[in-house]
């Protein structure tokens, strides 16, 4: 198997890593409630996705 003819440096070996970060999930707001939501998916508390499409009927809360 080959091995490197160099050591590789700290800043070669950070560069080829800089994408590798996670990033928090975005963030919306439901368009019926104003209640944060994660993108692309149903409201929970409308059964709304986005502003017209309504997935499932939300029954009340006591």
């Amino acid at each position: 198997m080959p091995t490197p003819k160099k050591k590789t440096s700290r800043t070669r070996r950070n560069k080829r890593r800089s994408h590798d970060a996670i990033s928090l999930p975005k963030i919306s707001k439901c368009a019926k409630t104003g209640l944060p939501k994660l993108s692309h998916r149903v409201c929970e508390e409308s059964g709304f996705y986005g502003k017209h499409k309504q997935v499932f009927e939300v029954e009340e809360r006591l």
